[in-house]
């Protein structure tokens, strides 16, 4: 028998390779003897060939994985593959499973190879969701994981993260842990995605109120490299240190309040709260004033055109 899965979305034809081989494990094969997964990227020829070729050892059945065999620089290889499967040269005793995380392969052999796995009864593609399809996935899985997502925070998922199916499977993990028996709303959803952007805008603001120049202006120009600009890199800026301008005030005015008390007053999220405590206790109010009401003269210098933003920043980071 033979099984092809294959396509760009490599998330979900993993996980449908890991039910097969758990299927067969349970059902034919549990001390796990006759089941053997090779990347044929790495192997020779014939490692891979001893492998399809053996007998079950002590069972009926065997499987074997081959994956990347199309991308496998051994033309030989791809050629006596599909030769063997046209002419039904391999034993019926063996599960031969491929898979494949591209869609699309370059070269005669590995294309011939394709059209003739492709023909197969038991091939699967797996295509990346978009639309409808995606939405209903997000549904489906978090369900899946024991939680519960409104439409509005689904669709933010789909819309924001695309068919990055890897990324999604960590969000919907750190969500419905974060959220346990309560539905997971739009505002869940944007706390988590924004919480890497956060994380690298934390570490700017840290380098640019210690007066590391040479570390914030590559953290900016990483920033710019990503496709964001000048106008995102000062309002983040901008942003972050409202917060902690706000936050200084309030600490000194009522140090004793938990952080969840602190961000109720302020209208903030608790993470958020978290995180900017660290950088309001190393800093002082004056500092972060100082340091606000030039990013006000920067934006004002600006809009009236006394210089370019991109310019305006790199002299504001080099003189704080």
């Amino acid at each position: 028998m033979i099984l092809f899965l294959y396509g760009a979305d490599t998330f979900r034809s993993r996980q449908q390779l890991k039910k097969m081989i758990a299927k067969f494990r349970q059902d034919r094969d549990p001390q796990g003897l006759n089941t053997v997964s090779l990347d044929c990227q790495k192997e020779e020829a014939g490692k891979i060939w001893e492998q399809v070729l053996a007998t079950p050892f002590l069972a009926e059945k065997r499987m074997v994985v081959l994956e990347n065999l199309l991308l496998s620089k051994d033309k030989n290889l791809l050629v006596e593959m599909k030769e063997k499967i046209e002419s039904k040269k391999l034993s019926d005793a063996t599960v031969l499973v491929f898979w494949e995380g591209v869609d699309k392969v370059r070269g005669k052999e590995a294309e011939n190879l394709f059209k003739c796995l492709a023909k197969e009864k038991f091939c699967q593609k797996f295509d990346l969701l978009v639309g409808a399809k995606l939405n209903s996935w997000i549904l489906q899985e978090v369900k899946n994981r024991g939680g519960k997502i409104d439409q509005q925070a689904a669709q933010y998922l789909a819309q924001n993260v695309g068919g990055d199916m890897w990324r999604l499977d960590s969000l919907i993990n750190q969500l419905a842990a974060y959220k346990k028996d309560v539905e997971i709303g739009l505002p869940d959803v944007q706390l988590f995605l924004d919480e890497k952007a956060d994380d690298s805008i934390f570490n700017l603001v840290d380098a640019v109120v210690a007066g590391r120049s040479k570390e914030a202006y590559k953290m900016i120009r990483q920033q710019y490299r990503l496709g964001e600009d000048a106008q995102f890199v000062f309002a983040m800026l901008l942003r972050q240190f409202r917060i902690l301008l706000e936050l200084r005030d309030l600490y000194d005015r009522e140090d004793n309040l938990p952080s969840e008390q602190l961000a109720k007053k302020l209208n903030l999220h608790p993470f958020v709260v978290k995180k900017s405590l660290v950088f309001v206790k190393k800093y002082s109010l004056e500092k972060l004033k100082t340091i606000y009401q030039r990013l006000l003269d920067l934006d004002v210098k600006t809009k009236t055109g006394q210089g370019g933003q991109l310019l305006l920043l790199d002299v504001f980071v080099g003189t704080v």
